[in-house]
């Protein structure tokens, strides 16, 4: 999900699965899928979209009704914040559509219920999609979803600031980058030459790309390992930005707050997603897209970063499996998916769909698929949103008070060891 319009909502895991009853073990394996029949869908098809996507996909539906006459598609718009609960509610009370948007961070959760139906092997190629897109609907070995669009994130950047402070190029590792942002600061009089979230919802999000690229995993089979050389090490550096005040420790998450700092150049660089690219343009005013570009993430062992996005997964009850597959099918065509971005901006999660000129044309959107090629999700578990706010809570610590990395690393662990992973 785009955490710009993502809220988190507190409802355990355990709850779910307790209500539902035990999820697959991890010796279904994919090939436990059934397959689809062939010939065009019919019957009617019951869709849970939320945000913008629930708003504008019944009318996108209506070429998938005309390829399919028999077929109809009925789309239910839910908010976002109301999302999580609804789901949960109607896996509890087997209540659930044919198929349902899910946020990329539950599908561990959701999958573990055992009521979500593995993908059919015979009308999906993992190798289409995005590699950590395709990653994030398998749960022990067996995908239960396939990906419907992608967002990843990328370092926005001043042009101008760049120019102002001398800086002739761009940096692409972790030392080059914490140069990049004290020229900022330093030449070119930015008050922080390189904003990172100091903590609260969602910061794991700019934090955990530092921890991957330095080859830190979060778990080794059920086992969380949060307390690594690696993580600590991301940790101090991410630090570094707040004790060298390269970064505020003020948190810019309110609406708008971020965006004005960046055009009036108080922010010189910060992380993000695609979404970010229209806001500025639009707080910015008329040209201020000139004044900024976009960097990939910095190289340590690896330059990768955050894919989020959201999933799309039929439920196990499903009244017509083979028509909501079918109509997931014909969503993730790649000129489908083009004509989607076109209709509601969401970036494709097909690979092929990024050699349409529309998307290989406009300079933001290209670097943004280029980072997609190195991209991760947090592991499928099903208590990622309790671990996520552990991980929130630490990021913090570090930032706004300067704990000891290893302290807090081994407080990540000891805080998330006693939640699990829920398997």
């Amino acid at each position: 999900m785009r955490s710009h319009r993502r809220l988190a909502v507190a409802v355990a895991a355990a709850t779910v699965i307790a209500l539902v009853g035990c999820g697959r073990d991890s010796s279904d394996g994919q090939e436990g899928a059934r397959s689809v029949s062939d010939g065009k869908a019919t019957g009617e098809i019951t869709v849970w979209a939320m945000g913008t996507e629930g708003e504008k996909l019944g009318a996108f539906a209506q070429d998938f009704m005309t390829e399919n006459p028999d077929a109809k598609v009925t789309v239910t718009a839910v908010p976002w914040d109301a999302a999580h609960q609804k789901i949960a509610s109607a896996i509890a009370g087997r209540q659930t559509p044919d198929v349902s948007m899910i946020g990329t961070t539950w599908m561990g959760e959701f999958a573990k219920t055992g009521t979500l139906d593995p993908t059919p092997t015979d009308l999906f190629d993992r190798a289409s999609f995005f590699p950590g897109a395709w990653d994030t609907t398998v749960v022990d070995g067996t995908s239960y979803g396939v990906p419907w669009y992608v967002e990843t994130r990328l370092i926005f950047y001043r042009k101008d600031l760049a120019q102002r402070a001398g800086i002739t190029e761009l940096p692409r590792s972790w030392e080059e980058l914490t140069a990049f942002a004290t020229a900022l600061k330093q030449k070119a009089g930015a008050e922080s030459g390189l904003y990172l979230q100091p903590g609260g919802t969602g910061s794991w999000q700019s934090f955990l790309p530092f921890a991957w690229s330095n080859g830190a995993n979060l778990v080794d089979g059920d086992r969380l390992t949060l307390d690594t050389p690696e993580l600590t090490e991301a940790a101090a550096y991410y630090r570094s930005f707040f004790v060298d005040k390269l970064s505020t420790t003020t948190d810019l998450g309110l609406q708008g707050s971020l965006e004005q700092s960046f055009v009036d150049g108080k922010t010189a660089a910060f992380i993000s997603g695609p979404w970010h690219v229209g806001l500025l343009a639009e707080q910015g005013g008329p040209g201020f897209t000139e004044k900024f570009g976009v960097l990939p993430m910095p190289r340590r062992k690896s330059a990768t970063s955050f894919i989020g996005g959201s999933d799309l997964a039929v439920f196990s009850d499903a009244k017509n499996r083979d028509g909501a597959w079918k109509f997931v099918s014909w969503l993730s065509r790649p000129e489908v998916q083009v004509k989607w971005y076109q209709t509601v901006k969401d970036l494709p999660a097909v690979q092929q769909s990024w050699q349409d000129p529309g998307l290989t044309g406009d300079p933001f959107l290209s670097a943004f698929g280029e980072q997609l090629k190195d991209a991760k999700s947090p592991p499928p578990m099903a208590t990622w949103e309790q671990i996520a706010a552990v991980i929130d809570a630490e990021v913090e610590r570090v930032a706004k008070s300067g704990t000891d990395p290893a302290a807090a690393v081994k407080a990540m662990q000891e805080r998330a060891g006693s939640v699990g992973t829920g398997s």
